[in-house]
């Protein structure tokens, strides 16, 4: 593997480059088989409910994980810019003058400091991720999320073209919050588009997010035409994440449902409803970062399955609604909840 360390795409199109937080290998939950997931860094929406907070920046990011640390303080003494400090309470990170240049995780004896974001080469990604191929058989392939791959859009093509010559199912998970030009440049090499949607008013799409609704609406609307005239994608997956105190509402899955019904034509093959998940609160802890949902409980199944009611009740195809994701056990009455995750599927 020949990447790159903490250098920010350079723009040439000989050899693109791109910003890289993740690779998740044998992965189901990021379309049809099984996947491996490449997750790009930066994003063109700020949800305040984020799961991958590391993944907004579109630069690397210096992150402290408590639970490794020593407590050595080789970190602070190898810091040519005096950025970090060894407390009682732990390791306080002064990012004022933290230039994510690497040198504490490198030297770092028990992993307890990561830079986040790896800038790839297009050829060494494909390579890395052609090394789960005889995972994908006939059903599996390459998903890119993030963030938001669609930033990236040039090296999403490109890299797009080279799995697809390789005879490599493309997916792309997308919030699709970036220019028209841009979904033009990647979509004719992908099978796939896994799209969120996450609320339908504009104004409170803007309160949650940071951006209104309406480019990823048109985006979307794009899509569906493209599919309706025979061209790729061959697949579309709505995913809504429903979220305690702001998606979560009946107004709104209606109205996306709505939506989805008069302007996407049947081409919708699946919408997910992915219930809230209350993992991501060390991720904040780490960049120092606070999460206005840190004390939300899961949602219940009882919840769920009524959300669900709902979108196959506003129109679209009820077949093609389902929900996913860890929730709370109902109560015997199926009017309380408690606080035992039960990991769910429900197709």
């Amino acid at each position: 593997m020949r990447a790159i360390e903490n250098h920010p795409p350079n723009g040439d199109t000989r050899h693109p480059e791109a910003m890289v937080f993740e690779i998740q290998r044998l992965s189901t939950e990021d379309g049809p088989g099984i996947r491996t997931t490449v997750f790009f860094k930066g994003c063109s929406l700020a949800c305040s409910w984020c799961h991958n907070p590391e993944s907004i920046s579109a630069r690397p990011q210096l992150h402290w994980i408590a639970s490794r640390c020593i407590g050595c303080g080789t970190c602070c003494a190898i810091c040519p810019e005096t950025a970090l400090t060894l407390l009682e309470g732990g390791l306080a990170i002064d990012r004022s003058r933290c230039t994510q240049c690497g040198q504490c995780a490198a030297n770092c004896p028990s992993t307890a400091m990561e830079v986040i974001g790896t800038c790839w080469r297009l050829d060494d990604l494909v390579h890395e991720v052609l090394k789960d191929r005889a995972y994908f058989s006939n059903s599996g392939g390459v998903t890119a999320g993030g963030g938001e791959p669609g930033l990236q859009a040039p090296f999403l093509s490109a890299f797009f073209r080279t799995l697809k010559e390789a005879g490599i199912h493309t997916a792309v998970d997308t919030c699709g919050c970036y220019p028209r030009r841009a979904l033009d440049e990647f979509l004719p090499f992908t099978d796939m588009v896994l799209y969120d949607l996450k609320e339908i008013d504009p104004d409170r799409h803007r309160a949650f997010t940071g951006r209104s609704n309406e480019q990823i609406l048109d985006n979307l609307k794009a899509v569906g035409s493209r599919m309706t005239a025979g061209a790729t994608p061959q697949a579309l997956w709505i995913r809504t994440p429903v979220i305690p105190d702001a998606t979560a509402t009946e107004a709104n899955i209606a109205g996306l449902g709505h939506w989805i019904a008069d302007h996407l034509k049947g081409a919708v093959s699946r919408w997910e409803l992915c219930a809230f998940n209350n993992l991501c609160r060390d991720k904040y802890l780490r960049l120092d970062r606070d999460w206005p949902f840190k004390s939300h409980p899961l949602l219940s199944p009882t919840t769920m399955e009524r959300l669900a009611g709902i979108a196959r009740r506003s129109g679209v195809d009820p077949d093609i609604v389902h929900w996913s994701g860890s929730t709370r056990m109902d109560t015997e009455t199926g009017d309380a909840e408690t606080d035992q995750p039960t990991p769910a599927t429900i197709a």
